[in-house]
Formats: C-alpha cells, sequence, structure tokens
C-alpha cells in the first residue's frame, strides 16, 4: 500500500479535484496555465509509477486496479469541465467536437466492464500499440486544449461564431484535431476488445 509508485497513483487521483478548479473558470487565463503545468505533472507521475513498480518488482494487485481508475477518473473530469466550459467547442463546427469526447467516455466505461467481465474468466486482454497511440493523441488533444486557454482565452460561444485566424487558435485546433484522432482510435481498439469478449461469452 505504502509503496511509491502506489503513493504517485493516489496523488495523480486527489490532484485531479485540483485540475478541475483551475479550469472551472474559462477566462481565468493563468488558471489554465496553471492547469497545464498540473496536468503535464499527472501525466509524467502516470509514467513514472508504472516504470518505478516494474523495475523495482514492486507491482501489486492495488496499483494495477488503481491506475487504469487514475487515468480514466482524470481524462473523463477533464473532458467533462472543458466541454462545460466551452473548450470542445470551434469555429464553424460548434458543439460537434462535443461527439468526440463522448465517444472517448462511452469506450472508457465499456472497457471498463468489459475487462471486469474478462478479469472473472481470468482471461487477460492486453494493451495494443494502437491502445497506445489512442492514449498518446488523447494526452496531447486534452494537454493542448488546456495549454490553449493558457494562451488564447475563452474559445468562441457559439457556431459561426468568430475564433480568431489559425495562426492565433493553433493550439486549440491541435487539441481538437488530435482528439477525433483519438476517438477514431477508441472506436478501433474499443472493438477490438468487444471482439476478444464476445468469444467468451455463451
Amino acid at each position: 500500500m505504502s509503496s511509491l509508485p502506489n503513493i504517485l497513483t493516489l496523488s495523480r487521483i486527489f490532484a485531479v479535484p485540483l485540475l478541475a478548479f483551475f479550469l472551472w473558470w474559462p477566462q481565468w487565463q493563468l488558471g489554465y496555465l496553471i492547469g497545464f503545468v498540473l496536468y503535464c505533472v499527472i501525466a509524467i507521475t502516470d509514467f513514472f509509477d508504472g516504470y518505478l513498480a516494474r523495475s523495482h518488482g514492486t507491482v501489486s494487485k492495488l496499483g494495477v486496479f488503481l491506475d487504469p481508475i487514475a487515468d480514466k477518473i482524470m481524462v473523463a473530469a477533464v473532458i467533462l469541465v472543458l466541454t462545460a466550459q466551452g473548450y470542445l467547442r470551434g469555429p464553424y463546427a460548434g458543439d460537434v467536437h462535443v461527439i468526440a469526447g463522448l465517444v472517448i467516455l462511452v469506450r472508457e466505461i465499456a472497457v471498463s466492464g468489459l475487462r471486469e467481465f474478462l478479469g472473472g474468466a481470468q482471461v487477460s486482454v492486453p494493451v495494443s500499440k494502437l491502445a497506445k497511440w489512442k492514449t498518446t493523441f488523447q494526452l496531447v488533444s486534452l494537454g493542448a486544449l488546456i495549454l490553449g486557454g493558457a494562451v488564447h482565452g475563452q474559445p468562441c460561444q457559439a457556431v459561426g461564431e468568430p475564433c480568431g485566424s489559425i495562426a492565433d487558435s493553433w493550439v486549440h485546433l491541435v487539441g481538437l484535431i488530435s482528439l477525433w484522432a483519438a476517438a477514431v482510435l477508441t472506436c478501433v481498439t474499443g472493438w477490438d476488445y468487444l471482439r476478444v469478449g464476445l468469444k467468451h461469452m455463451d
């Protein structure tokens, strides 16, 4: 319980409400800058807790249980707050980008349930390379959207409303494009997991 990897994992979970606090006010650019730094720290901690557990041979059942939960809590919290504050809104397409966030959330819930079912059947589902790419695009997209709030402030508030030139909002656009890339890979990898699960269902 008190191993360093587990402490790092728990710190990620406890840091999520603080991250949500800094992202709560879309006009507060300093808050978004602090939130971006905290987001990066959480992401780095995610790498180190797994690395330390494997390198020191301290992988525990608690760590295996908490690590994916910590990831999903952070992703869900950031997507929900950014959606509420308008950061999943873009020029001309408006709120359509929310669909990408919704796809990611639905997949996370579905795969969690599927893993729980397969765990009861003593079936292990390894993380594929595509799933790792999905995670990479997901982390980049949310980080870029947060950074966009720090650099450019609040995004456009209505469909068709000018959001500034591409040069002024390129960080935000990178975030939206990466979010859609993550959503597409989410569907592909989610289907892969589902195919494995269907083989073990009566």
